[in-house]
């Protein structure tokens, strides 16, 4: 999604204006029809590509999990192999921050998907979603931790959720037009979220 540079794929395309769609005008005010005009195929030609709308859900909610999840392994890893593992916490967290970021500006209709419509899923991808969920907390409580060792970890947990609140509030900062500039806001987040981390841990 937003990670990627090369062209999209027609089964990108599809669950680009779905989520789109969906985010719009929520997930039963949308007919394939509709998702196939947008990307200019025929509805029933979506049936190539997908089995119908509940897995079009299925696949851009349990995806962004998973693209998060991967996302924030890679930047550890990539933290820790810096300088034989010399980057520091501060710098694994600063790295966290920004791919949170990232994702809540560049990918808000897939937030309100979340929100509106994740009760929708199959018990199984439901389920699948909150385990991913829960992986990506506990990595950034681990980070965290680091930073501030004196923070609990039940008090940690609080803090990032906490911080994902904050960061996920994109969608309703109004139009992206109407934002101060991509850069200007990417900057003003990251330092609500250090300040609220900070606060979490005493400082």
């Amino acid at each position: 999604m937003a990670t990627r540079t090369d062209a999209p794929t027609r089964r990108e395309q599809i669950l680009k204006e779905a989520a789109r769609l969906f985010a719009e005008r929520g997930f039963h005010g949308v007919g394939v029809d509709e998702i196939g005009a947008a990307v200019g195929i025929s509805g029933p030609g979506l049936y190539r590509h997908f089995a119908g709308k509940d897995a079009m859900l299925a696949e851009l909610l349990v995806g962004i999990s998973e693209q998060l999840l991967t996302g924030a392994k890679r930047r550890l890893a990539e933290a820790e192999g810096v300088a034989g593992s010399g980057a520091g916490a501060e710098a694994v967290l600063d790295s966290l921050i920004e791919g949170h970021i990232d994702f809540a500006l560049d990918d808000r209709p897939l937030i309100t998907l979340h929100d509106r419509e994740l009760d929708r899923l199959r018990d199984a991808d439901r389920k699948m979603v909150r385990q991913l969920q829960r992986q990506y907390v506990e990595l950034w409580v681990g980070v965290l931790r680091e930073v501030y060792p004196a923070v609990a970890e039940p008090s940690a947990r609080s803090a990032v959720h906490s911080v994902f609140g904050l960061l996920n509030s994109t969608p309703h900062l109004g139009r992206p037009g109407s934002l101060p500039g991509r850069t200007v806001t990417a900057e003003l987040l990251h330092r609500m979220a250090r300040g609220a981390f900070a606060a979490a841990g005493g400082e």
